[in-house]
């Protein structure tokens, strides 16, 4: 159901409610060894949160954050919503690169980094947003099947039900991020089933 879907969605791809709350959670019920501000990679990620803090702000473009947000979830809306084709992927997945390289040159985040600044919190989750949009767009092109919410046209039976592919597509998908611009790395955890097996299902 779609209550099921969104707390789903929550703890696979974004996070943003829960991590809060889970990553406390963890930490205080486990024995994590003290790592000191010194340590490289701590120096490394404070750097590169300064740095990207620091990039938004000196943008100083035309466009508000909230603009790229609805014109970035107009695109994924409308190519990647639950019916989906190779063609509008591609698309989209164009669409979003283009924008996400508008953002970075034509973004207005006012205030400063010194304070509370909820302009800037978003400015940062709308960058990340657009990591997510064109890795869902990727990972929909790659899926050359139908199966529950994913919807790919192409893939259906002569009555319009969806045409799974269990043969090719029985496993966990996790893609890893090699950095911008290039694509992310594909790994895939197969699945088995000993009990239960899957079977075509009819939504009629």
């Amino acid at each position: 159901n779609r209550l099921g879907a969104s707390a789903l969605m929550q703890g696979l791809s974004d996070g943003y409610f829960i991590i809060p709350y889970t990553v406390g959670h963890y930490l205080a019920n486990n024995k994590v060894e003290a790592v000191s501000e010194s340590h490289p990679e701590v120096r490394n990620a404070v750097a590169c949160v300064q740095q990207t803090t620091q990039k938004l702000l000196n943008i100083n473009g035309k466009r508000t954050v909230d603009s790229f947000h609805r014109q970035l979830g107009k695109i994924v809306w409308d190519y990647c919503g639950m019916s989906r084709n190779a063609a509008g992927l591609e698309t989209a997945i164009g669409q979003i690169r283009e924008l996400r390289d508008e953002y970075w040159q034509n973004v207005k985040v006012p205030g400063s980094a010194d304070d509370l600044n909820q302009s800037l919190e978003k400015a940062g989750r709308v960058a990340d947003f657009f990591e997510l949009a064109e890795l869902m767009c990727v990972d929909a092109l790659e899926r050359n099947e139908s199966c529950g919410g994913h919807f790919r046209e192409e893939y259906q039976t002569p009555d319009g039900e969806a045409q799974r592919d269990d043969d090719h597509y029985s496993y966990v998908a996790a893609w890893g991020y090699r950095g911008y611009g290039n694509r992310e790395e594909l790994s895939k955890e197969p699945l088995e089933f000993e009990y239960v097996h899957p079977s075509q299902r009819s939504y009629k």
